[in-house]
C-alpha cells in the first residue's frame, strides 16, 4: 500500500525540500512559513495522536504539545536528517511515553476486550430514547469506538508500528528511520500487529467473518446504555477526524478479511 503524495510520511523528495525551506525561512523569523509548517503537518500528527490515544480530547492536546515542542526546539534542527524524520521523531517519542489514559488502562487484552463486546446485550435501533442523533451516524460512531479501541490491546510500539505501516502505508524505510528501529525489526512488529489484529477480528467481528454475530448495528445501543457512545457528545463524527486516512480503521481491517475469505476460496 503506498502512501499518500501528500503525506509528509510519503516518500517523497519534493515534499522533504519544501520542508527544508520553510524551516530556514521559520528560522529566520517567517511567521507566515512557520504557519504553513504548522498547517503541513498537524492534522497527520493527530491523526496518529487519536488512534494511538483513542480519546480525540487527549489526541488533540498531544498534537499542541509535540508542536510546541518542536516549534521551541526548531533552532537545534542541523538538516542532517530531513526535517520529517526530526519532527515525527519528537511525535514517537511523545505519544509513546506519555501517561496512559483511561481508555488505554481500560482495555487490557484482546480476550478482555472480546469478552466486554459479547457481554454488551443485542438490542435494536432506533430507540425513541435518542433522537438526537440519526441512526446511522450512532452505528458508525459504534463501529469506528470499537475497532479505535482494538489497536489499544496492542503494546504502544507495536500500535504505533500498525498505524504507521498499515493504516497510513508508510515504507518500512521512512518508518523505521522515524522509529529508529531496523526495517526487518519494523516488518516484523507490523507483522505481529496484523496477525494479532486479524485474528481477534475473524474469531469475534462480523465486518471481517459473517459467521460471527457480533454486529455494530445490534451492538449500538447496547454501547450507549454502557456509556461508551454519547449521542450528544460523538467522539468520531468525521469532522473531528477530519478527512485523513479515511480508509483506515474498520475498513482496512475488513479488507484484510476479504482478501483472507479470497484466498481461502481460491484453494477450495
Amino acid at each position: 500500500m503506498n502512501t499518500n503524495t501528500n503525506s509528509p510520511l510519503a516518500d517523497n523528495a519534493h515534499f522533504d525540500a519544501e520542508d527544508h525551506a520553510l524551516v530556514m525561512r521559520a528560522r529566520s523569523g517567517d511567521r507566515q512559513a512557520l504557519e504553513e509548517l504548522i498547517r503541513r503537518h498537524q492534522g497527520w500528527i493527530y491523526n496518529i495522536a487519536v488512534r494511538m490515544l483513542y480519546h480525540p480530547q487527549d489526541a488533540e492536546d498531544a498534537t499542541q504539545e509535540t508542536l510546541l515542542k518542536a516549534l521551541t526546539r526548531l533552532s537545534s534542527f542541523e538538516g542532517r536528517s530531513s526535517f520529517r524524520t526530526w519532527l515525527y521523531r519528537i511525535v514517537v517519542n511523545h505519544v509513546l511515553n506519555m501517561k496512559r489514559g483511561g481508555a488505554e488502562q481500560a482495555v487490557t487484552s484482546f480476550s478482555a476486550y472480546g469478552q466486554a463486546i459479547e457481554d454488551t446485550p443485542d438490542l435494536d435501533l432506533p430507540d425513541p430514547k435518542y433522537p438526537s442523533a440519526d441512526a446511522n451516524l450512532l452505528v458508525t460512531e459504534a463501529m469506528v469506538a470499537c475497532t479505535t479501541g482494538m489497536l489499544l490491546c496492542l503494546d504502544r510500539d507495536q500500535r504505533l508500528t500498525y498505524i504507521l505501516g498499515e493504516i497510513f502505508g508508510v515504507t518500512d524505510v521512512v518508518a523505521a528511520d522515524v522509529l529508529e528501529i531496523t526495517c526487518d525489526n519494523f516488518r516484523q512488529r507490523l507483522a505481529r500487529a496484523r496477525r494479532d489484529l486479524r485474528n481477534f477480528m475473524d474469531d469475534k467481528c462480523g465486518l471481517v467473518n459473517p459467521s460471527n454475530a457480533c454486529r455494530c448495528a445490534k451492538k449500538t445501543r447496547g454501547f450507549i446504555e454502557m456509556g461508551h457512545v454519547d449521542p450528544e457528545h460523538m467522539l468520531f463524527t468525521r469532522d473531528r477526524l477530519g478527512k485523513l486516512c479515511t480508509g483506515c480503521g474498520a475498513a482496512r481491517l475488513a479488507e484484510s478479511g476479504e482478501d483472507k475469505r479470497a484466498q481461502r476460496r481460491a484453494v477450495e
